[in-house]
């Protein structure tokens, strides 16, 4: 039998404890949840969101999610608020505040602020009897039963549970919002993943050479073409200079396998017909898919079926995209 490892223990304890904590999240949302989405996609302003202490560090990312997601939002600390930083709060906009207890000084403040300036206010909170859920138009409940920490104290599982309701929020405006793949690369466009939204195969085959021989070319011409162009392949153009065939470095090392004599070969022969390719305004990343799905490293790019260029692995590699 495996020796008991305490630390392996606790580990899953804290798991499963948090993850049962956010079934009892999902178990007690309420209509609010709607009228919250209502009153955000409504609001001519931004949403505000606050917090103090652990509260304070999951309202920035919530925020981070939000801004990213389509939703304005915009962080507030409540002990910055109450000390001259209120003037963040415009009239338009809906204030989300972030508490477990709801019932510490500085929110209870906050709080009563928000509640005389007219915003609409949210409290996303783990006490439904406290000052901040009686103060607020809507309520978000948190409630967790129980902490993860072994003295049900230190916040774990619901700081878990303000950050998954977060999230829940930010993904239903999202939706509601109808933001798609397109609207989030606008928003992404420095990443990977916003790459992988936006980079067309336009954007990188351009910085290629572009190696292309014909259909007669001979053998010695077809190698020094690949090799000049250090791409690895070349294109093959017929007589109308159509895209006939592609000849790779594997090509020639199978040809070289199976003749012993070179004479009188040309392009035509050695060239595999029909190659996969890509056209230019396809995205890079459909490129990266259509290499890995058939074991190749580079892609003829066509524009409206004309032999335009090159994109190889490299040229994805090198933008982040593997």
């Amino acid at each position: 039998m495996e020796p008991r490892n305490p630390s392996l223990d606790a580990a899953r304890r804290t798991i499963l404890l948090e993850a049962d904590a956010l079934q009892q999240v999902a178990r007690q949302l309420t209509p609010d949840f709607d009228r919250v989405l209502d009153t955000v996609l409504q609001a001519p302003g931004r949403l505000i969101v606050s917090g103090i202490g652990k509260s304070a560090l999951v309202a920035q990312k919530i925020v981070a999610t939000l801004n990213s997601t389509g939703t304005p939002a915009v962080f507030l600390h409540a002990a910055d608020a109450i000390h001259g930083d209120l003037g963040m709060i415009l009239s338009h906009d809906v204030v989300l505040i972030l508490s477990k207890s709801g019932d510490t000084p500085e929110i209870k403040v906050l709080a009563q602020l928000v509640k005389s300036f007219g915003n609409p206010l949210i409290a996303l909170v783990g006490n439904t009897g406290s000052y901040l859920a009686l103060q607020a138009d809507f309520v978000l409940n948190t409630t967790v039963s129980q902490e993860a920490c072994p003295n049900n104290l230190a916040p774990t599982a619901s700081t878990t549970a303000q950050m998954v309701m977060g999230d829940a929020l930010a993904v239903a405006l999202m939706e509601r919002r109808g933001f798609s793949s397109a609207d989030f690369a606008r928003v992404h466009p420095g990443g990977a993943l916003g790459k992988k939204l936006y980079l067309r195969v336009a954007d990188l085959y351009i910085q290629n050479e572009k190696p292309l021989v014909q259909e007669d070319t001979p053998l010695r011409d077809v190698i020094m073409e690949i090799s000049a162009k250090r791409l690895g392949m070349t294109a093959v153009l017929d007589a109308q200079s159509r895209l006939a065939g592609i000849i790779t470095d594997g090509d020639l090392r199978r040809m070289l396998e199976r003749q012993e004599s070179f004479a009188g070969v040309t392009a035509a022969a050695i060239m595999t017909r029909n190659p996969r390719t890509i056209a230019t305004e396809a995205l890079a990343i459909d490129a990266l898919e259509l290499m890995r799905k058939n074991n190749i490293t580079q892609l003829p790019v066509l524009r409206e079926d004309n032999y335009a260029g090159v994109i190889h692995l490299h040229d994805l590699i090198k933008e982040g995209l593997i």
